[in-house]
């Protein structure tokens, strides 16, 4: 041992630990862009591709105003041009050299089919959908919402998105929106039908209808509702506890098929009591309306039925994985589980404060760690929180009181 005189100083580790910051509502987004025009070796195909910036969308895929051919461009519309939200990952999944009609010289976008959406491993390769496992240790960057505007209403490729909300690179969840076609479900009272029986079921499942219009432009409603959830977010210090219902969309009418629809207070709630989004022009404007995820009215739990609850479950976990990771593989200590504890509480403990929460609490339970758990190295926190439930109804009883009569003789 080194023989030592004089005065010394050592380091420990910070006994709390600020979250890491993550984006809550972040939309990974699948379709189809213009790059027929570029150069072969800039085209971007199952690729993500990190764009914060119209300008960027621009020079990575170009831009068409023909968004049944070419589906990005109806999101980079709305999320940058109407919204203002970003970032966005996009992900191409057309090639102009595979997608053509009979000679491979004339590409032609509407080739690609839902089995391109959903995708799978290709030559040891992901495509299509599997690539939401890309978007982390690419940007490390959480996905917030699963998009595909235009191909969603497809029930396979919106299972499928489903799907991968969840165990993404093994550790994290989000939510997707969905559509459902318009033009296979022109009339209101069918669409809870086609819901039920195509399984659109999902808790982490977001399924809207009818689509959008503002002047002279149409939007699938996900791709409205996804820049909507992030502006909500933006305005909410990044954390998604607020829902997006009850809050303006860029819009002027609501569409079916090729008609101008009129939905009332009556028939828009009737399709929120189905785990259905919609809009409603009744005070102040359009606005989305509804709370509730796809797995309502058949799962009620607000955990899973409410939308920003559901959110907001899924971004606490997401932001304790990220924080407490570099905690993994050190010794199992009293120090390392009390650091984790403090840090949570405090961070709970302000949530509670702004009122993001109604309370929350964490806590390392004895009967919940057995002593083999802990010789194998697994520790187990129990975190309780309750986020409040939107207010969907605000009921006043008004009574005729007869004794006020008596101020007649005041």
């Amino acid at each position: 041992m080194t023989y030592k005189h004089g005065v010394y100083c050592r380091e420990v580790p910070t006994s709390i630990l600020p979250p890491r910051r993550i984006s809550a509502g972040i939309p990974v987004v699948f379709g189809t862009a213009p790059i027929e025009g570029q150069d072969v070796t800039d085209r971007k195909i199952n690729e993500p591709v990190l764009c914060y910036t119209y300008s960027e969308f621009e020079r990575a895929f170009g831009y068409s105003g023909d968004w049944e051919k070419y589906t990005l461009c109806e999101f980079a519309r709305s999320q940058f041009g109407l919204f203002g939200v970003a970032p966005v990952v996009f992900i191409n999944v057309y090639d102009p050299a595979v997608h053509t009609s009979g000679d491979p010289a004339e590409p032609d976008p509407s080739k690609v089919t839902s089995a391109d959406i959903i995708g799978g491993i290709t030559d040891g390769e992901p495509t299509g959908l599997e690539l939401v496992d890309r978007v982390f240790p690419d940007f490390r960057l959480i996905p917030g919402i699963i998009c595909a505007p235009g191909w969603s209403d497809d029930p396979a490729v919106a299972i499928a998105m489903a799907a991968k909300t969840r165990q993404i690179n093994t550790l994290f969840e989000c939510c997707m929106v969905m559509d459902i076609s318009t033009d296979t479900v022109p009339k209101y009272t069918d669409v809870p039908a086609f819901k039920n029986d195509n399984n659109l079921t999902d808790a982490n499942m977001i399924v809207c209808w009818p689509k959008v219009r503002l002047g002279d432009e149409t939007f699938h409603m996900s791709t409205q509702l996804a820049g909507l959830m992030g502006s909500i977010d933006g305005l909410s210090g990044d954390i998604p506890y607020r829902s997006p219902s009850n809050s303006l969309l860029y819009m002027d009418s609501a569409v079916a098929g090729d008609k101008e629809i009129s939905l009332g207070l009556e028939q828009v709630n009737y399709l929120n009591g189905q785990g259905i989004v919609t809009a409603l022009n009744f005070i102040g404007g359009w606005k989305a309306w509804g709370n509730r995820t796809a797995c309502y009215p058949s799962v009620t739990d607000p955990k899973d039925a409410f939308i920003p609850i559901n959110r907001f479950f899924s971004w606490h976990s997401n932001t304790f994985i990220t924080t407490y990771f570099q905690k993994l593989d050190w010794p199992i200590t009293r120090r390392l589980i009390q650091t984790i504890i403090d840090s949570e509480n405090i961070r709970l403990n302000g949530f509670r404060s702004m009122e993001i929460l109604l309370g929350g609490r964490i806590e390392f339970l004895e009967d919940e760690n057995p002593v083999t758990d802990l010789m194998d190295g697994i520790l187990r926190f129990h975190t309780y929180l309750t986020p409040p439930c939107p207010a969907k109804e605000i009921i006043n009883t008004l009574e005729y009181d007869p004794t006020y009569l008596s101020n007649l003789f005041s």
